[in-house]
């Protein structure tokens, strides 16, 4: 397949997502937008600018090539639309932002006069950010995801994104989102189905799947998004990203369309902790918006930067609640990640409990209030919007406006709850704080500074598939925080997230650990495929010739394009005869183990060639088998069946 065809292939997958002429409408409008703004990078006095690489680029870096003078926030703006314009619909189509800023190269514009007049506001001036789709916005619409909403246009910014603008961020655009924030796989009937960047064929986790696909692929800085059970956290995981649910009350809830008042926290959504803990000092604290937040008056630090300490997990207590880890086939891998996590925090100085009793799994159950909640929390929200073009959930669902995959097709069974005026709601009000005296109480006893298990029991599952696995309802129902930080990769070779959760207002210490943590393993590397836009098609050179015996030589080269995990090939066995050859193969190793063998996993050639030449892409399990120094090539013949020649395929060092 040539990289032509390659994006041809992803834009028509796509295309079988896409259902409707309102979707293609909406993309033709995205994409002028898109050509619109990039289009202004060499108008109105400004001349093409400098290329900069902004991949992976943390808030401290961007923060001091502005202040060297190296770039400005226009030019940060130009190049993550850049990313966007390459990444988004072209290319492994993300399909990850719903709505661009056509103010932010001027809102990027005033924050540079004001740099160059000394007026700096914080670490934030000048970044570009993304926000999910379900934080109202007074420039651009707030949709949800949903066709219901594409037109409605609220009147004032949501508390936090006017926090976040006041520190000086500008935002580039809106995410996609499951829609209603209803599911964990991100497909809405406005915004489609998001892709994950670590391997478009897989689902972004959700509802702030578009964020985490966005932050991923380097779309901004960091990206907001909202977490009713697990919705942070998720998208976090399945792209080595790190988030936080902070308490209940830490972070304002004004502006951002509920799902369950009693459950929502919006947050953020970044690459590293330090981006994580500078965005939160933007965003938490009181808000007489949102009477929740009183709770966290003497509570919030002066800044969250000052709990990034390496060496915080030695001395830690730490339980792992194996109950949670989950341990059947699809599970497995995971539980993998998570126990060599384990093994690298007690290596890092921390103890490490394992976590029985009480059944946190069971304690857990028939606590959350989603359902109770939602109908009467959107129609609240809606009847003070003036600009939604539609008045309630009822009339969402009688005109069909929504998409099937929200709430599982099943988005009618919420207007059954007539009343939150009921015992079974009572019941579960009052069993939130039980659950959290339970937790307190083990910890307390335990002398445990967290709780630790995976965010999610199941790396991203392909598109179309539902997605097993969540552990979110710990914190949710508790209202406890817990953040995810990237364990490292399972051998589908997708992220997997580690959580850990602590006690009411125990955000620093979490970010604390989350960092010791991150910085002792640094698993977190970049998706290939939205690679920098600054280079050239990357080729790594896996394997080179080899002699065997004074009798046999083989010439061999395997070169290795990791963006589109394709990998060719050519190999010539010389001093035999072409039907001395029986099979040459690609084997998995059984171990790392230098001269291990292990068994077929693919067939380059049959009996009687002893040349042969194509090329062939990579699946996830077969990548992970490359990272991990796992496959090598066999050359069978009928004078040796275990293999006259053997190849090592290794990936060079950086």
């Amino acid at each position: 397949m040539t990289h032509g065809n390659y994006v041809a292939h992803y834009d028509q997958k796509r295309e079988n997502v896409v259902r409707g002429g309102v979707m293609r409408v909406r993309k033709i409008v995205y994409l002028s937008l898109v050509g619109l703004i990039a289009s202004n990078c060499s108008t109105n006095g400004v001349s093409s600018p400098r290329f900069f690489d902004v991949a992976e680029l943390s808030i401290g870096e961007l923060g001091t090539a502005m202040n060297e003078g190296s770039v400005t926030s226009v030019e940060l703006v130009d190049s993550y639309l850049a990313r966007i314009a390459a990444y988004d619909q072209r290319g492994p189509v993300l399909n990850a932002m719903i709505t661009l800023n056509p103010g932010a190269r001027d809102t990027a514009a005033k924050l540079d006069e004001e740099r160059r007049s000394g007026q700096l506001r914080g670490p934030l001036h000048g970044i570009p950010i993304v926000v999910k789709d379900n934080y109202d916005t007074v420039d651009m619409p707030t949709t949800a995801g949903s066709i219901a909403l594409a037109t409605s246009r609220p009147p004032n910014d949501a508390t936090q994104v006017r926090r976040l603008r006041d520190a000086g961020a500008v935002i580039l655009g809106k995410t996609n989102m499951h829609e209603l924030a209803i599911g964990i796989t991100t497909i809405a009937s406005y915004g489609g189905q998001t892709r994950n960047p670590y391997d478009p064929e897989r689902n972004p986790g959700g509802s702030s799947g578009g964020t985490g696909a966005a932050v991923a692929a380097s779309f901004g800085a960091f990206g907001m998004g909202s977490d009713t059970c697990g919705s942070i956290r998720i998208p976090s995981a399945h792209h080595a990203l790190v988030g936080l649910r902070g308490t209940r009350g830490l972070a304002s809830g004004d502006g951002i369309i509920p799902l369950s008042t009693t459950q929502d926290i919006g947050g953020p959504l970044a690459r590293s902790v330090e981006d994580l803990a500078l965005a939160l000092d933007a965003t938490v604290g009181v808000d007489l918006e949102d009477e929740t937040t009183l709770r966290s008056e003497g509570h919030v630090p002066e800044t969250y930067t000052a709990f990034l300490n390496s060496s915080a997990l030695e001395g830690a207590r730490i339980g792992i609640v194996d109950a949670m880890l989950g341990n059947d086939g699809a599970e497995r891998a995971v539980r993998q990640v998570i126990e060599k996590a384990v093994e690298d925090m007690s290596e890092l100085g921390a103890t490490l409990v394992e976590v029985g009793e009480p059944d946190l799994v069971s304690l857990v159950q028939d606590v959350s209030v989603i359902r109770q909640e939602f109908k009467f929390d959107l129609n609240a929200y809606l009847r003070e919007t003036p600009g939604s073009p539609v008045d309630s959930l009822t009339e969402i669902v009688d005109g069909g406006l929504y998409h099937d995959g929200t709430a599982g097709g099943n988005l009618r069974g919420f207007l059954e709850v007539d009343s939150l005026d009921t015992d079974q709601y009572r019941e579960r009000i009052n069993k939130r704080e039980e659950v959290r005296a339970t937790i307190v109480s083990l910890m307390d006893e335990q002398m445990l500074d967290a709780l630790l298990y995976p965010t999610i029991r199941q790396t991203a599952r392909p598109i179309g598939q539902r997605q097993p696995g969540s552990n979110c309802a710990l914190s949710a129902t508790s209202g406890l925080p817990a953040i995810t930080v990237p364990g490292g990769y399972a051998e589908d070779d997708m992220p997997v997230g580690v959580e850990l959760l602590g006690r009411s207002w125990s955000e620093p210490r979490l970010i604390e650990l989350a960092y010791a943590y991150e910085q002792g393993t640094k698993h977190r590397r970049p998706p290939a495929f939205t690679p920098s836009l600054g280079g050239k098609r990357k080729k790594l050179t896996l394997g080179t010739a080899v002699q065997a015996s004074k009798d046999l030589t083989t010439r061999a080269r395997f070169e290795f394009y990791p963006v589109q995990r394709l990998v060719n090939y050519n190999l010539s066995v010389f001093g035999l005869v072409d039907s001395d050859v029986l099979s040459i193969d690609i084997h998995r190793k059984v171990s790392k183990d230098a001269g291990e063998t292990g068994p077929v996993l693919r067939r380059l050639t049959g009996r009687g060639r002893a040349r042969v030449g194509g090329q062939l892409y990579l699946s996830g399990e077969e990548m992970y088998a490359l990272r991990e120094g796992l496959l090598y090539l066999d050359v069978h013949t009928n004078e040796n069946l275990q293999g006259a020649v053997r190849i090592d395929l290794v990936l060079p060092e950086d």
